[in-house]
């Protein structure tokens, strides 16, 4: 296997400074939002409804899947929507594309009301810098992944993708979901998986690259989604993670924000729980 892509050059950096009065922000990501997940999506709607933060930033995957800003008309898409946009009525909420939905477009980001959110971002809050990214561009050892990644992101491919037919473009994500699911099935079973074909991955971010970033930038803390093994540990000393929770309420009790104050980071249960 070739060796991850570790020093290239460093990706452009947005930045956002948080309002002085701002008193917590809420970051989730990985919430993998669809009609099959009910529980999932009431507990998402109640927090982002009812959260005393100033603010919500999501880090990627809200959707199972998003085939492009067309798809917000049907009906479960425009539930969400619509809790987005009531939310966005109250409070700052931005959000950040995943590996499941890099085809959010200008048009939903309107109707929602969202901040859009470069990957990677440097929020700066109360005078201390943190890195923000979806994390999957630094899972540097999925090189087939990481190939696939950076095909679908460019504007050619995206371009021909989005010219399909809606019905056409929800069948070939059903039959991608498909496929990655049976690799990844089949690879464990033989003892040599480690990732999904569409990057949902067990492996970790590479610990060099991630800090190699936050160095470029005076970043002593850093979060990130996309993994799913949420918790905080040192990547090197000085150099401070914190990885989101995946959301599942519907074949899990499994769902938790990661606060944000002036105090520094604590994790919660979501408002209403």
């Amino acid at each position: 296997m070739p060796e991850p892509a570790r020093g290239a050059a460093l990706p452009a950096f947005f930045e956002f400074s948080a309002p002085a009065a701002w008193r917590a922000v809420d970051f989730i990501s990985d919430l993998h939002l669809c009609e099959a997940m009910p529980a999932t999506f009431k507990a998402w709607e109640r927090h982002l409804r009812q959260t005393t933060a100033d603010a919500v930033f999501i880090l990627g995957d809200l959707f199972e899947v998003w085939v492009g800003d067309d798809a917000r008309h049907r009906p479960f898409e425009r539930r969400c929507v619509d809790v987005l946009a009531d939310a966005a009525s109250h409070r700052k909420v931005a959000f950040m594309a995943g590996n499941r939905d890099f085809l959010v477009g200008a048009a939903l980001l309107r109707d929602a009301g969202l901040m859009a959110l470069p990957d990677p971002t440097v929020l700066s809050a109360w005078g201390q810098p943190v890195l923000l990214s979806h994390g999957d561009a630094l899972c540097l050892a999925d090189t087939p992944y990481q190939a696939f990644r950076r095909e679908v992101r460019t504007p050619a491919w995206q371009a021909g993708f989005l010219a399909r037919p809606l019905p056409e473009r929800l069948a070939l994500a059903t039959e991608m979901r498909r496929a990655s699911a049976e690799h990844w099935r089949a690879q464990n079973a033989a003892g040599t998986g480690r990732f999904g074909l569409d990057g949902d991955a067990a492996a970790d971010v590479d610990a060099a690259e991630a800090v190699r970033w936050m160095h470029a930038l005076g970043a002593a803390e850093m979060v990130h989604g996309h993994t799913h093994r949420p918790g905080s540990n040192l990547l090197a000393p000085g150099f401070k993670r914190h990885v989101l929770s995946d959301w599942d309420l519907d074949t899990a009790q499994r769902a938790e924000v990661l606060r944000l104050t002036r105090r520094g980071f604590e994790r919660l249960p979501p408002a209403g729980r």
